[in-house]
């Protein structure tokens, strides 16, 4: 079923994307990357070694699904933790080799899954010249929001250090990755039908976080997990509410009712990261956000302004570094269609 996947739509019509879907140019296939997944560092098994890539990609929601192969062997490594991103890479065909452990690793194959948290844990991976995957990128954020609300807890970093192997060809994970890949074939691209893309995101989070769990040895049982602290919580809804005019660290911190010190401290063990990392990511986002979605007339600088960025030379270097193309670029994309 998934050999497939993203190929063509229900009527057999090329599934709908801006930008190539194939390269042999490294800063293309890395930029590609890039936007899709996050910062980090890729190597050729030999050097001077071209690429023959596969590039597609789709949204469901906050998760990007992507068709790719870099058509040669690699290894990755350096996965930017700032970008925030959990990976999960579904292996169509070939295989890969990924850190399973600070003295093993792991390898899968056709049909089989791996799961890593990029923003709590370091990761290596080694891909052969067969390898095409069919991967998924998904925000940590949007998973914390789904076990909230479905789970009624956030886990804290005794599940999301842990890498795990799972799923194969009879598994709940592989029906659910098909009954997915189907739902976007039959929309061509799910930026038009909202209701089932968050459908979709819902599903995939809940099933991946409850085997996650269940491979990892823990019950995705609020009375038996660990907590984020209440105030942590407090404070990601504040900032993510207010991104786009914040209040400071330190008046969040008074908000909450802990010190500053005692907020960041809370962050750096729940989220691994700290109040300011996971602010700067709310508003960068919500600033593409609103690239993608401009009224009449806007200008990057004006939309940047709205956002309280006044850099823009600064602006553009860590929005590149995190979303893979210039402001300019999202927001000319945004006015052609």
């Amino acid at each position: 079923m998934l050999e497939q996947a993203l190929l063509t739509d229900m009527s057999g019509r090329p599934i709908a994307q801006d930008g190539p879907t194939s390269s042999r140019d490294w800063d293309e296939v890395q930029e590609f990357c890039r936007r899709v997944y996050m910062p980090y560092r890729v190597r050729p098994a030999t050097p001077r070694l071209l690429p023959s890539a596969t590039m597609r990609s789709v949204e469901v929601q906050r998760i990007t699904m992507t068709r790719f192969s870099y058509g040669v062997p690699v290894h990755l490594d350096n996965f930017d933790p700032a970008a925030g991103n959990i990976l999960v890479l579904n292996t169509i065909k070939g295989a890969l080799r990924h850190k399973q452990d600070e003295v093993s690793d792991v390898s899968t194959g056709a049909g089989e899954s791996f799961v890593v948290d990029c923003s709590r844990t370091d990761y290596w991976l080694d891909a052969d010249s067969h390898h095409m995957q069919l991967n998924l990128t998904i925000p940590h954020q949007a998973m914390a929001d789904v076990a909230m609300h479905w789970l009624g807890f956030v886990p804290d970093d005794t599940l999301w250090t842990r890498r795990l192997a799972f799923g194969g060809n009879g598994s709940r994970w592989y029906a659910l990755l098909c009954y997915v890949v189907r739902s976007v074939e039959a929309c061509g691209r799910l930026k038009a039908e909202p209701v089932m893309a968050r459908h979709l995101e819902e599903l995939l989070c809940l099933e991946l976080l409850q085997t996650w769990g269940d491979g990892v040895g823990l019950a995705m049982r609020k009375e038996t997990m660990p907590v984020t602290p209440r105030y942590v919580r407090q404070a990601e809804e504040i900032m993510s509410e207010q991104a786009d005019n914040p209040p400071t660290i330190g008046e969040i911190a008074r908000m909450v009712g802990v010190s500053a010190r005692a907020l960041s401290d809370g962050f750096r063990r729940s989220r691994g990261v700290t109040p300011y990392d996971f602010l700067r990511a709310r508003r960068l986002e919500g600033l593409r956000k609103a690239l993608q979605n401009p009224s009449l007339g806007e200008t990057v600088t004006s939309i940047a302004a709205d956002w309280g960025y006044v850099n823009l030379g600064a602006l553009a270097r860590i929005y590149r570094r995190r979303f893979g193309e210039l402001p300019s670029h999202t927001l000319a994309a945004a006015k052609q269609t």
